[in-house]
């Protein structure tokens, strides 16, 4: 007799920008380490994010509990697959590792 046990599938990830704009110093210090938590590049306060839809609502979660509503703004952009990435200056095309950390 054999046990099949179920598969759970791997949820898909997806590419996203992660952006903020943050007035205060501390609050900004505080964005840039949840970001780059997630992120697998970017620069000053845009990052590139392989994303499932579970790490995107927490990552949404964390960044408004730093954020001000008056005076910061925060976005999280799902990139269209299809789309050809362009870079300029010395760029390497993002990829999706074969694993993510997140701790």
């Amino acid at each position: 007799a054999s046990s099949a046990s179920a598969v759970t599938p791997m949820p898909e990830r997806r590419l996203h920008l992660v952006g903020y704009d943050i007035s205060d110093p501390r609050r900004l210090a505080r964005a840039l380490k949840i970001a780059r938590n997630y992120a697998t590049g970017g620069q000053l306060s845009v990052h590139e994010c392989f994303l499932t839809a579970a790490e995107k609502r927490a990552l949404w979660l964390e960044m408004r509990q730093v954020i001000d509503r008056e005076e910061d703004r925060r976005f999280i952009l799902r990139l269209d697959p299809r789309a050809p990435v362009r870079t300029l200056g010395i760029g390497v095309t993002p990829e999706d590792p074969p694993f993510f950390y997140h701790g």
